[in-house]
């Protein structure tokens, strides 16, 4: 028993330790999963902690564990709009992309080291793919508002490129401790089946588990623990039946979380808290189990291969994947740094290991160094090369926070906080008055927050800086609503150096701007709506901020509705040029 309570502590110690951590993330400009490791390297035995840990197998348990419930996650809050923007890029770039990464490394890691070319390829496969976990936490905690096919593009590819990774791992393996046995047809057959029963699983699953949802009345509680323990039932069965369960669980985690319900709200609360016990845990027990003294014998071979890998093989594999699809060089750079490496590809190491691959020791160290060189070079710039590469867009008025109350199975309420931003529109008036202002009927305050307290609302209420307002707010209407609240000279100067100093609405004639501003139009573009402008001289799917020039002017997509169609357009004018009417 005593035993038992030990290990209880121990366990609980590393995790507090852990999430206690995360506070000097902030300060010290360094990624949240790389403290978690680092906590791990200092329990560990050549740490402060001392503590012996080498089991590969219960690491790799672990792990998988946690990488489905991150890739769960993910799913859940992958709205279908991505699919809609960058499916096709992502699915190119999540299959030809690693194989292009993995021939690339893999042959420049044969060189360089002197190894057997199945080694060098094998060592290229295990680092190849980019790591949900990593790319998820990263970019949703970067602080940037990063353009939406961008974003979309990253969080789909790391969300569906382990299949392939797990493939040409597998493969290699097996053509390396038994060639005579390894043919393409048994290679190909075993791809099929990975994606096929992957894909399938992932659809069935998700749709019973979003009607699962929908239909049975439980505790609040009860609706997070559903999804999870369904989504690992999809995971474990898919890989049984030789499908992938990483693809599956994502696809059902997508499926799920775009069918809301009475539970979504409550559901995505608890699974960001499980999601960051995941990394946490996964993190951690990776840094128990790697011995620092390896990685520094082996440091400047995983420096230069990382390199390689960021530099060379990910930028090219980027551009051979995805430049057919619109995509702007800047974009395009953008993508190919955050090629984030994390705990799948320590993962994958794990595998030649327990198969007995010689020398695969050296595949492990290599591997961790190389996501440790990630983590700390390319994910603690994340925020820096967006703003740099200009691939973020100002950021939107939001609401400070929401609860939604469901009135019946399929009707709900919004209910939202604003935040009283000092010199905004609202400062001064009184709560009712904002809505009225705006003509928005159906806007009520529910309730004023003033440092930490509820006000009682009477005739001479005023809104303060600082004040939280909630509202009742139909869904047509939060942005208009998040703009009165938030927006100031300062932040609408900001909107208009990049949107432009007019906006203009998207079914106008592009003639009538032409006369007004003295746009050159063809007679064929002077009787296009300017969405179809818009869309007839840009390429792919346009997102917001997206840009079309017209001489010396530039539309901008200011704004888009709830389906991905054109709201507002702005229009940047050259200097020394306005309005002609």
């Amino acid at each position: 028993m005593d035993g038992i309570n030990s290990l209880f502590l121990l366990t609980g110690l590393l995790l507090f330790l852990s999430v206690i951590s995360t506070t000097l993330s902030a300060r010290l400009g360094l990624p949240l999963l790389l403290m978690f490791l680092g906590v791990g390297m200092l329990a560990g035995e050549e740490g402060i902690g001392g503590i012996q840990f080498d089991s590969f197998v219960t690491a790799t348990l672990i792990g998988q564990l946690a990488l489905a419930v991150i890739l769960l996650d993910g799913g859940l809050r992958t709205s279908m709009e991505s699919f809609r923007i960058a499916l096709k890029p992502a699915a190119v770039l999540a299959s030809w992309g690693v194989i292009a990464t993995v021939a690339l490394l893999g042959a420049f890691a044969t060189f360089y080291m002197g190894l057997d070319w199945r080694f060098g390829i094998l060592m290229a496969a295990i680092v190849g793919s980019t790591d949900a976990g990593a790319v998820f936490s990263l970019l949703r905690n970067s602080g940037v508002r990063l353009n939406q096919r961008v974003q979309a593009t990253l969080e789909i590819e790391s969300g569906a490129n382990d299949p392939m990774a797990i493939f040409l791992v597998t493969a290699l393996i097996a053509l390396t401790m038994q060639p005579e046995k390894a043919g393409v047809g048994a290679f190909l057959l075993m791809l099929v089946q990975q994606m096929g029963f992957g894909m399938v699983m992932g659809y069935v699953g998700g749709r019973v588990l979003a009607r699962m949802v929908r239909r049975l009345h439980l505790a609040e509680g009860l609706y997070a623990l559903l999804i999870v323990s369904g989504g690992l039932l999809v995971f474990a069965f898919t890989n049984l039946i030789g499908g992938s369960g990483f693809l599956a669980v994502y696809l059902a985690g997508i499926l799920v979380g775009n069918r809301r319900s009475h539970a979504t709200e409550h559901v995505l609360r608890v699974m960001d808290g499980l999601a960051w016990l995941a990394q946490a845990s996964m993190f951690v027990v990776l840094g128990l189990l790697v011995t620092p003294t390896r990685l520094l014998e082996h440091g400047l071979d995983a420096l230069v291969i990382a390199a390689f890998l960021m530099l060379v093989a990910r930028p090219l594999a980027v551009w051979s994947s995805i430049w057919k699809f619109g995509y702007s060089r800047r974009e395009l750079a953008y993508i190919s740094w955050v090629g984030l490496r994390g705990a799948v590809p320590i993962t994958l190491a794990m595998m030649p290991l327990m198969m007995g691959v010689p020398n695969a020791r050296l595949l492990f160290d290599v591997a961790f160094a190389v996501v440790i060189l990630s983590l700390l070079i390319q994910g603690a710039t994340i925020p820096v090369v967006a703003r740099w590469l200009r691939v973020t867009v100002p950021p939107k008025p939001e609401p400070a926070d929401s609860r939604e109350i469901w009135l019946s199975e399929s009707t709900s309420v919004p209910l939202l906080a604003y935040e009283v931003v000092a010199d905004s529109d609202v400062e001064g008036m009184h709560p009712d008055e904002v809505a009225q202002d705006l003509d928005l009927l159906a806007t009520r305050c529910f309730a004023l927050i003033r440092n930490h307290e509820r006000q009682l609302l009477s005739l001479d209420t005023r809104l303060q800086a600082g004040d939280i307002a909630w509202y009742i707010v139909p869904e047509e209407q939060v942005d208009t609503l998040a703009k009165r609240f938030a927006e100031t000279g300062h932040s609408l100067s900001l909107s208009q150096s990049f949107f432009g100093e007019f906006v203009v609405n998207p079914a106008s004639l592009a003639g009538d701007l032409a006369d007004a501003y003295g746009l050159v139009l063809s007679e064929e573009e002077r009787r296009l709506t300017l969405r179809s402008l818009f869309k007839k001289r840009f390429e792919g799917v346009p997102v917001e901020g997206d840009r079309v020039a017209i001489g010396d002017f530039v539309l901008t997509l200011k704004e888009t509705d709830g389906e991905g169609g054109m709201k507002w357009l702005g229009l940047k004018c050259p200097a020394g040029k306005g309005m002609a009417f």
